[in-house]
């Protein structure tokens, strides 16, 4: 029988707006404590604390610059604090900048591997330092396999990520278990609004645009599937 989740921790990066918000409300709803981290959207995170306390779940707040190796590696030390116990973390967190192979500088790249790959795995190897057992949900893009030449510094940061994620599933093994979610169409960029996502449900097999629910039960799946790690789900309509 799958086990259930209820009485865990999880530390949620980036979980005042967009996907992070939707997975640390989702986990609230199968009766997972929240740890909340935000750099900028402290409002929003802090709007957790009521929203998890309606589901019967506690939410702390953590603020954090996961461009700062030293900030992003204490997150989890600073969680467990905070709620007592860790036994999950989701790094969701990231920086989705404009850049191509004719505009990309050295210091794009660098800003999006510090946060979006470096963070993560500092975040993920000071989890297992913790000493107990849990898991780890890297989110990726299921766009990495490919080529998106107007993101380059972020498509780059996102493949290693997804080679860290097949790393550190062997490194942390057995006691965590570390496995990907790769979003394809789900949310609009900032800035666009559905009609963006709709306009591009033709790309994929499956002619649809996903939602947030769709990465949810995917992250509860994981973490519920103890012989599962090493793995990537794309919710993605089949695109990849």
């Amino acid at each position: 029988m799958a086990r259930s989740l209820r009485g865990r921790t999880a530390l949620v990066t980036g979980a005042g707006k967009r996907i992070g918000r939707a997975i640390a409300l989702g986990l609230a709803k199968e009766g997972v404590n929240i740890v909340a981290h935000y750099h900028r959207s402290r409002t929003e995170a802090e709007a957790l604390i009521e929203e998890c306390a309606s589901l019967g779940t506690v939410c702390y707040t953590v603020a954090a610059d996961l461009g700062d190796a030293l900030q992003a590696q204490s997150l989890p030390g600073r969680s467990a604090e905070l709620a007592g116990a860790l036994h999950i973390v989701v790094n969701n967190a990231s920086i989705f900048p404009s850049d191509s192979i004719n505009d990309f500088s050295a210091t794009s790249i660098d800003e999006n591997v510090r946060v979006n790959a470096t963070a993560p795995a500092l975040i993920a190897r000071s989890f297992a330092e913790l000493g107990g057992q849990g898991d780890v949900i890297n989110l990726l893009d299921a766009r990495m396999l490919g080529n998106d030449e107007a993101h380059m510094s972020y498509h780059l940061s996102k493949r290693m990520l997804h080679a860290l994620t097949k790393l550190m599933a062997v490194e942390f093994a057995p006691r965590i278990r570390v496995n990907g979610i790769a979003p394809g169409l789900i949310l609009p960029p900032e800035g666009r609004d559905d009609s963006y996502l709709e306009s591009l449900a033709h790309t994929n097999p499956m002619n649809a645009r996903g939602t947030t629910e769709d990465v949810v039960e995917a992250a509860v799946f994981l973490l519920c599937s103890e012989f599962t790690t090493g793995q990537v789900i794309f919710v993605d309509g089949g695109r990849h």
